[in-house]
């Protein structure tokens, strides 16, 4: 047999790249490197000048930083290593048992999130300060890229208005805190260019992919940034394609990618916007425009407040956007359309419809402006545009000065605009303006750039400077792990015993989230995911709460221990309180369906089945020798029992409620309660016998289930022989749970399965609901995309 017979058929070879292709490629990766690296410096500049983590000793946990995202990311370090309590389904470790794939797409599902596990588990926030600065390096690459992708143009200056991007108002003050949202700022350009590849009928496949990981990593933010990247494409459309057909044409394979996209993401998103459904509402808002004097304010660098849009972008850039309708090197069309674009999103900022639209018709909680990061691309874009056919003329750049200038001083009437912030914009407008000027001579070209690059470099680590000083001045701040941390960890490690009993963190907390960040598998719980069950139950029970009962406390009470099998508790001095509590599932006799009532004592009798506490001897007097606890919800001050130290209630409604607090042991009539402050207008004080308590454990304990084995989502316990009435599980009663094969049902907020006396192996599993819908989906939609992949490769 010959050769010739044993050798594959021959695949024809692609055309090499021209020399053209190649040094553009070339001067792409060396515009992208280049924005990233300006970035980097102007990011770290900005922290070291500040003084913040980690520079210097002042915290950068600020709000949710510190509160929810650095706890989080501890425990995908836990999970990544295999030290977690649960799996990607359900989480063990918060709020006694709650789902968890809603929180990993809403929180960690960022291909950026899994570098934490290359750090080691103290250095937490040092890790998720390096994600952060690597999705901002990468945000500003990307759009660098865009940018060389839409037109030709050299390849510093993309890099320059890259990092502008990258280091507008929005991402250094307001996302630096939320990381999760640094996701959409890399969304925009990429879904950007996946609508330069549907103008140009390519990468059909990779767009699509593009797509779902966008939504997947952070659906908010890249649903902003697919409408902003919706209205780009429009824009090209219309100035580069003729004709109702082929624009329609465009458009429809734009949209095809699209939802595409969505459905490869649907596994996460499905379960994710049921899940918030569920939620406990938090609260809600009516969107308000700012003053144009403060959003013309926040043009300038140096500028700060939480509630107005920060749609500072460098003075360089903004400079080009507004020569952009006077500068006559590109058509009339090309200028009003792209000026157009960029007023109309402005305006977009200031309208409640529009702002409705932007935010998923939902004003959010928090700052109001989410979306300005869209209007800081659009910008972008728009500036290269112009710059793309040629360096404005003097008398462009004199326009635009005007322009800026006029905002500057329409700026003047707001209290956000500061002395830095005009000092910065002026010199900066000046310096722009003249290194502008001089790139129309080339032999300039070296050292106009380098202006630019330094005006940038100087505004943006200004910015973050003056943003770290009014988030410090006005947000609460969360310290980075130190040694009381390790502390902490390790005598919560040093009592675990789950499944046995749980361990809880106790209070007071470090993070709404410890359990997560410090270890245990403890009542405290943060997530815009925390369900409404899971608030109305521990509200019932005397809990306190944050963020208007989205950040629920754990509760330290003996008799909610008791229910919830907390064996161990971590006690302010740093001890461990341990006691003998029920195990996770428990016997209760039958009976008519129970409900709470106003008492939270009462509340925790009656899922406790027994009668544990006493009314006082007299006004504000417990008996000698049982323990005294006080509800006082709306009370914000301390309180105390006669000759005992004070306690703190933190009780500012709406936002704030106090939690249930332990008083001491009372010594009769020589403790009576004592307010620091006028008594509020809605409070109780209980007497705990702790005999009782133990008896009432007892009799729970002989009932309970004899073993519980615990899994990754699921449990699954054994019950004496012969037990009837109701078996309890002390976990949440949230959905997804099935029990035996049936969908579990509630008793007092937990699950619960009737039981016949057959029964004698209990087995429980959790799985989101929506998991198979969103599965199902995206299997369509791979379907779908095989099918492309596979006629593209035909077409070829």
């Amino acid at each position: 047999m010959s050769t010739q017979q044993l050798a594959p058929p021959r695949v024809p070879d692609r055309p090499a790249p021209s020399p053209a292709r190649r040094s553009a490629r070339r001067a792409g990766l060396a515009g992208a490197a280049f924005a990233a690296l300006v970035t980097v410096v102007a990011v770290c500049g900005g922290d070291a000048t500040a003084r913040v983590f980690p520079y210097g000793p002042r915290h950068r946990s600020v709000n949710d930083l510190g509160n929810q995202f650095v706890p989080f990311h501890a425990h995908l370090w836990d999970l990544l290593h295999g030290r977690a309590q649960g799996g990607l389904l359900f989480n063990w470790q918060s709020g006694y048992g709650t789902s968890f794939l809603p929180d990993l797409g809403t929180y960690l599902t960022s291909p950026f999130a899994v570098l934490v596990a290359l750090f080691p588990r103290q250095d937490i926030d040092l890790a998720v300060y390096v994600v952060t600065v690597l999705k901002t390096a990468a945000a500003a690459a990307a759009m660098a890229w865009l940018l060389r992708t839409q037109r030709p143009g050299p390849w510093w200056a993309a890099g320059l208005l890259g990092a502008s991007y990258a280091l507008c108002g929005w991402s250094v003050i307001e996302a630096s805190y939320n990381p999760m949202w640094l996701d959409g700022l890399i969304a925009f350009p990429l879904l950007c260019l996946t609508g330069e590849w549907a103008l140009r009928g390519r990468r059909p496949v990779l767009g699509v992919l593009v797509v779902a990981v966008g939504w997947t990593a952070n659906f908010y933010t890249a649903y902003m940034a697919t409408l902003g990247a919706a209205l780009v494409l429009l824009v090209r459309v219309v100035l580069t394609r003729e004709g109702v057909r082929e624009r329609a044409r465009v458009v429809g394979r734009a949209a095809g990618t699209v939802l595409l996209g969505i459905g490869l993401a649907a596994p996460v998103l499905v379960p994710l916007f049921l899940s918030s459904k569920q939620a406990y509402p938090g609260w809600s808002r009516t969107f308000g425009p700012v003053p144009w004097s403060d959003l013309f304010a926040r043009l300038m660098p140096a500028t700060y407040s939480f509630n107005s849009p920060a749609v500072f972008v460098g003075t360089g850039t903004l400079l080009l956007v507004a020569a952009l309708p006077f500068h006559r090197a590109l058509p009339a069309r090309t200028r009003w359309w792209w000026a157009g674009l960029v007023t109309a999103v402005l305006l977009s900022l200031q309208w409640a419809p529009t702002h409705l639209a932007w935010h998923l018709f939902a004003t959010p909680n928090g700052s109001a402006y989410r979306q300005t990061f869209v209007l800081a691309g659009i910008v972008v874009i728009a500036a290269w545009t112009g710059l793309a056919a040629g360096v404005p003329s003097g008398r462009a750049l004199a326009a635009g000065a005007a322009v800026l200038a006029s905002a500057g001083l329409w700026a003047s009437g707001s209290a956000l605009a500061t002395t830095w912030g005009y000092a910065l914009s002026a010199g900066g407008l000046a310096l722009a303006a003249g290194a502008w000027w001089a790139l129309r001579r080339p032999r300039l070209l070296l050292p106009a750039a380098g202006v630019l690059a330094a005006v940038l470099v100087a505004q943006a680590a200004a910015t973050t400077a003056y943003g770290h000083k009014g988030k410090l001045a006005g947000l609460d701040d969360y310290p980075s792990w130190n040694a009381a941390h390790t502390r902490r960890a390790e005598a919560l490690a040093g009592a675990e015993g789950w499944p046995a009993y749980r361990t809880d963190a106790g209070r007071p907390a470090l993070s709404g989230n410890d359990p997560m960040l410090l270890g245990g598998e403890g009542g405290s719980y943060y997530s815009s995911h925390t369900p409404d069950v899971f608030t109305r139950t521990m509200q019932a029970l005397g809990a306190g709460w944050t963020s208007r009962g989205r950040n629920v406390q754990s509760i330290d009470n003996p008799v909610t221990d008791a229910v919830f099998a907390v064996g161990a508790r971590l006690k302010p001095d740093g001890t461990i309180a341990r006691a003998e509590v029920p195990p996770l599932v428990t016997v209760h006799p039958a009976g008519p369906e129970p409900a709470y009532g106003e008492s939270p004592f009462a509340n925790q009798e009656l899922l406790l089945g027994a009668q544990v506490y006493e009314d006082p001897v007299a006004p504000g007097v417990c008996r000698a020798g049982t323990e005294a606890y006080l509800w006082a919800p709306e009370y914000n001050a301390t309180a105390r029992l006669a000759g005992g130290r004070p306690f703190r209630l933190n009780g500012s409604a709406p936002r704030n409620r106090a939690a249930l607090q332990p008083l001491g042991t009372s010594r009769g009539p020589a403790s009576r309660l004592v307010f620091d402050r006028p008594a509020p207008q809605r409070w109780e004080l209980s007497c705990l016998d702790r005999t009782r308590l133990t008896a009432a454990v007892s009799a729970l304990r002989a009932s309970a289930a004899t073993s519980v084995r615990v899994s990754a989502s699921g449990l699954r316990a054994t019950l004496p022989p012969g037990s009837r009435g109701t078996a309890v599980v002390a976990v949440p009663a949230i959905a997804g749970w099935t029990c035996d094969g049936r969908p579990a049902s509630s008793r007092l907020g937990l699950l619960a399965v009737p039981l016949d006396g057959r029964i004698t192996t209990l087995t429980c599993s959790f799985r989101p609901p929506g998991l198979v819908a969103g599965t199902t989906a995206a299997g369509l939609s791979a379907l779908v995309v095989l099918g492309l992949a596979l006629r593209r490769r035909r077409t070829r």
